[in-house]
């Protein structure tokens, strides 16, 4: 039997890079995958048709995590899809680098309120759609919060966030059979790495430099790791932190 057989997931962020490549990963162990998204609606229905043209199940939702009223329609939606929620991946994430020099309070309420007020609103969700059965929450933070690169204070404080509510959380849902745990990836190459130009550049190449495994990461590297925490096999773990960095410190 698959490992997430008849599992439900909730994947945010889940239209393109790390957060599509685990949504095929839940899926391809069994488990009916929501895949929210913000506003990429074309990546978010490629990502279910690749799914579904493999066996699996899936429905794309659109929702803003900072918004309670758009979190509120994504378990709502994934209530009436498939009868409730088991794994929740907080994926959904921004960020922007810039000198301390340049901070605006609207570039901080932007990263903080879709990585950390999200984060949140979405886990309060979850909670609530788990019930008594528990479930597995599984938090994708950076390895930013260790290498602390110039110029991310905003995002590396976001991140910093993160990493210690999944500490927090994981002591206070412990009691509700639910497991709170995090990934910290390193680089990857994503459409938003491509984007942001950090793909071909100096800062890729001090990032390969500094990795013991020669390469940055690639999705399906982040991916199987996800699978792991979502399933029994690591039913003992919570509070945990994996650095998925190819060895990057």
């Amino acid at each position: 039997m698959k490992k997430l057989a008849n599992k439900v997931a909730v994947v945010t962020g889940a239209s393109k890079g790390i957060g599509a490549e685990i949504a095929k990963g839940l899926a391809a162990e069994g488990a009916a995958v929501v895949v929210n998204y913000a506003s990429a609606q074309a990546g978010a229905e490629k990502v279910v048709a690749d799914i579904v043209s493999q066996g699996g199940k899936a429905l794309a939702v659109q929702g803003d995590v900072s918004k309670p009223g758009d979190v509120d329609r994504i378990f709502t939606e994934a209530q009436k899809a498939f009868g409730g929620v088991d794994v929740l991946v907080n994926n959904a994430g921004i960020y922007q680098f810039g000198l301390i020099e340049d901070l605006t309070v609207e570039e901080f309420n932007r990263q903080f309120n879709t990585n950390v007020l999200g984060l949140l609103l979405v886990t309060k969700g979850a909670v609530k759609s788990f019930g008594d059965k528990g479930g597995s929450i599984i938090n994708i933070s950076s390895t930013v919060t260790r290498i602390t690169p110039p110029g991310s204070s905003i995002y590396t404080g976001t991140k910093g966030a993160v990493d210690s509510i999944t500490q927090v959380l994981s002591k206070e849902l412990g009691a509700k059979k639910i497991r709170v745990n995090a990934i910290n990836p390193g680089i990857v190459e994503t459409e938003g790495t491509h984007s942001a130009g950090f793909i071909g550049s100096d800062f890729q190449k001090n990032a390969v430099t500094q990795t013991p495994l020669g390469r940055i990461g690639q999705p399906d590297d982040i991916a199987p790791i996800a699978v792991f925490l979502a399933s029994d096999d690591s039913r003992w773990l919570t509070g945990e932190t994996i650095i998925a960095s190819g060895g990057m410190r």
